[in-house]
């Protein structure tokens, strides 16, 4: 039951981690692509904008992908945790913790997942 219960987990982090590295790579599900996420990032002084894009969509992207396949575990935490956070010092730590108030309380919670199933190991159930 553990196993089948860490192989739920990564999916749904890792898939939704790499869904929004491809909104803001390739402006799938809604996104803004590399310039629209790059002009954000400038507004937000993430410079250069599309550099930092980029840098975001594929720690996003890849550490999503290897989170959910339990390949690489800790480097896909690790993506995943670097990314929220750049998400909770650039946009989210002024806010306060509520999710409510477009504070870190979610940054945190995914901070949390992809640290404890790295420290846990992903499961039995992997590619590998």
């Amino acid at each position: 039951m553990v196993n089948a219960g860490l192989l739920i987990i990564r999916l749904v982090v890792g898939l939704t981690f790499a869904a929004h590295g491809t909104q803001k790579l390739f402006g799938w599900f809604g996104g803004h692509g590399l310039k629209g996420t790059g002009g954000w990032f400038d507004s937000i002084g993430m410079k250069p904008g599309v550099t930092m894009a980029l840098l975001a969509g594929l720690s996003e992207l890849v550490g999503g992908l290897l989170f959910a396949a339990g390949v690489g575990a800790w480097i896909g935490a690790v993506l995943i945790i670097g990314t929220m956070l750049a998400a909770i010092v650039k946009v989210h730590g002024a806010n306060g913790y509520w999710a409510t108030q477009n504070g870190f309380e979610y940054n945190l919670t995914l901070i949390a997942v992809a640290l404890g199933v790295a420290l846990i190991g992903p499961g039995a159930y992997t590619l590998l």
